[in-house]
C-alpha cells in the first residue's frame, strides 16, 4: 500500500463549498480520510486549486486510440491521455456500426469494465435518425428495436450505461422504458422528435440529453422541439461540449443558467485525436479530418465528435463562461458521478471516497492528477 499523503494549503472544491487554504488526506487505500496521522508527509499546494476528479460519460477515444474500434492496447492509450488530463472516470462510447460488430465490441469493452479502466459503455447510435445522423453511417442506422437493443444489454454484461436513440423513431419509446426498467441511462440524442414526442420520452424515463442543441432541432417559437422540453424537465441532466466550437457562448449559458448547476454535465465526445494532433482518422466506418483542432468528416463536413479534453472544458468554463468553480465542478464530476450511480466512490472530495482528484494552477491548468491515491501527473510542489 501507498503512504498516506497529506495535500495543503489549496483551495478545496467540496460539496459544501471552497475552503481556502484547505487541505486533502488520503490514506493507504488510496481513499480519502478523515483525519492524518502523525507525521505523516505533506505536499504544499499554495496558490493551487483541489478538485474532484473528471468523469466523462460521453468519450469516443483520445491519444490516438480509439474505442469504437481499437485494440486494448488502443483503448488503455485512451484512457491514459484523458487522465493525465483530469479525467479519472471515462465511459467508453461507441458509435454507429452493424449490430454484430457492436455486440463483439461490448463484450470487449465489458471485460475493460470489469477491470475497472473504463466505468462502463455509452452505446450512441445505431438507434438514430437520418434527419440528424451527424458523423454517424446512413445505411447502417437502424429503429430502436427493443429486441435488438436488448441484444447490445445482454453483449454489454452488465457494463452498459447509456444508450441514445431517437425516441420518435418506431420501437423508440418502449426501447426507453427497456432501458429504464434495466437501469441503463436513456438518453435523448441524434433526434429530430418534436417537444411532444421528447416529453413522452421523457415520462417514459429518459433522463439524460445527448449534447444538447448539437443533431436536433433549434429550438423555434412555434415548434419548440426536443431542446424546450429536456431544458425545461427537472428529471432531464442536458450535455454539454464546451470547446466554443460546438456551441456559441450564449447557448452555453441558456442551457446551464436555465437547466441549473445540477442538471448540467460536461462531456467530450471526444474521438481518437483528443490530446494527439491534427490530421486524418477514423471514426468508426468514416474518415475525419482534424484541422486546426476541429474534426469533420473528410465527405460532408459535419463536425465528427471533438478533440476536447475535460481540463480544457474547465478552464473555459470558468475564465471565458464566468461559471463559478464550484459549479463547473458539479458539471464536471458530481452530476455525472451521479448518473453513473457511482457517487458513493468518486465526484466529490469527501471521506471514504476514492482519492481521484485534479490540481489546478491559478490559471485553471492542470499540474497534478491522483487517481485512486496514486499520482498521474506528480504536481511540482515542496514537501513541507
Amino acid at each position: 500500500m501507498a503512504p498516506r499523503k497529506v495535500l495543503t494549503g489549496a483551495r478545496v472544491v467540496l460539496p459544501t463549498g471552497t475552503v481556502t487554504d484547505g487541505r486533502v488526506i488520503v490514506d493507504e487505500s488510496g481513499r480519502i480520510a478523515g483525519h492524518a496521522a502523525e507525521g505523516a508527509p505533506a505536499l504544499d499546494l499554495s496558490g493551487h486549486w483541489i478538485v474532484p476528479g473528471f468523469v466523462d460519460i460521453h468519450n469516443h477515444g483520445g491519444g490516438g486510440g480509439s474505442f469504437t474500434s481499437g485494440t486494448v492496447d488502443e483503448v488503455l492509450t485512451g484512457v491514459r491521455t484523458h487522465r493525465e488530463h483530469g479525467t479519472t472516470t471515462v465511459v467508453a462510447s461507441t458509435v454507429t456500426g452493424d449490430m454484430d460488430f457492436l455486440a463483439q465490441r461490448a463484450g470487449f469493452l465489458s471485460e475493460l469494465t470489469e477491470q475497472g479502466e473504463i466505468a462502463g459503455i455509452h452505446f450512441e447510435g445505431p438507434f438514430i435518425s437520418p434527419c440528424r445522423k451527424g458523423a454517424h453511417s446512413e445505411e447502417l442506422l437502424r429503429d430502436p428495436d427493443p429486441a435488438e437493443v436488448r441484444k447490445l444489454l445482454d453483449a454489454a454484461r452488465g457494463a452498459a450505461r447509456m444508450v441514445t436513440l431517437a425516441p420518435e423513431m418506431a420501437g423508440g419509446i418502449d426501447s426507453v422504458r427497456l432501458l429504464a426498467e434495466h437501469g441503463v441511462i436513456a438518453a435523448v440524442g441524434h433526434t429530430d422528435a418534436t417537444y411532444e414526442q421528447t416529453a413522452e420520452a421523457i415520462e417514459a424515463g429518459a433522463t439524460v440529453a445527448t449534447h444538447l442543441f448539437n443533431a436536433m432541432p433549434a429550438l423555434g417559437h412555434r415548434a419548440p422541439g426536443p431542446i424546450a422540453a429536456l431544458l425545461e424537465d427537472e428529471r432531464v441532466t442536458v450535455e454539454l461540449i464546451n470547446d466554443g466550437t460546438h456551441l456559441h457562448p450564449a447557448a452555453l449559458e441558456l442551457a446551464f443558467h436555465h437547466a441549473g448547476p445540477d442538471r448540467v454535465a460536461f462531456i467530450t465526445d471526444a474521438m481518437d485525436a483528443a490530446g494527439f494532433g491534427d490530421g486524418r482518422y477514423m471514426l468508426g466506418p468514416l474518415e475525419v479530418e482534424v484541422k486546426d483542432s476541429v474534426a469533420r468528416l473528410v465527405e460532408g463536413g459535419s463536425i465528427a465528435g471533438s478533440t476536447l479534453t475535460l481540463d480544457r472544458a474547465f478552464k473555459r468554463a470558468v475564465t471565458v463562461d464566468r461559471i463559478p468553480p464550484g459549479d463547473v465542478v458539479r458539471a464536471i464530476s458530481e452530476n455525472p458521478a451521479r448518473l453513473l450511480g457511482a457517487f458513493d466512490r468518486v465526484g466529490s472530495l469527501e471521506p471514504g471516497k476514492d482519492a481521484d482528484l485534479v490540481v489546478l494552477d491559478a490559471e485553471f491548468d492542470v499540474k497534478g492528477v491522483m487517481r485512486k491515491g496514486e499520482w498521474i501527473v506528480e504536481p511540482a510542489a515542496a514537501t513541507v
